[in-house]
């Protein structure tokens, strides 16, 4: 006796529950924008509530899951950055402001001689 099973995740209900989570969140999306006279707060408030039950729609399928499972990842890689200090990143911004500088000077100068060169060239300017 064959497997009458289907395999999880695959085939038409998977279609359908992105499709009613997309339409959700777009009419979410859409109704924000149109009651743009009501409260902010509230507005806010059933934009995320809609996403909620939008992900709660689509996290049970297959490429939910695997959403779901990237982002948990994705927090773990997170948690092992080290990340500058305060003082490293001041220094580091500091360097890169003087450089831009430095090489904007530079640019400067190097339009003023091509200018200079130019003008000599086809015989125009005083």
């Amino acid at each position: 006796m064959a497997n009458a099973r289907a395999e999880p995740g695959s085939g038409l209900p998977d279609i359908v529950r992105w499709l009613v989570a997309t339409v959700l969140i777009a009419t979410a999306v859409v109704g924000f924008y149109f009651y743009d006279d009501r409260s902010l707060v509230l507005r806010v408030v059933v934009l995320l509530a809609v996403a909620g039950v939008s992900v709660a729609i689509a996290y049970p399928t297959e490429k939910g899951r695997l959403a779901w499972s990237f982002l948990k990842e994705s927090r773990t890689e997170v948690r092992k950055v080290v990340w500058p200090t305060r003082k490293e990143t001041t220094q580091t911004t500091l360097i890169v402001i003087v450089v831009v500088m430095i090489l904007g000077v530079l640019l400067w100068i190097f339009d003023g001689v091509l200018t200079v060169v130019m003008r000599w060239l086809l015989g125009t300017g005083g």
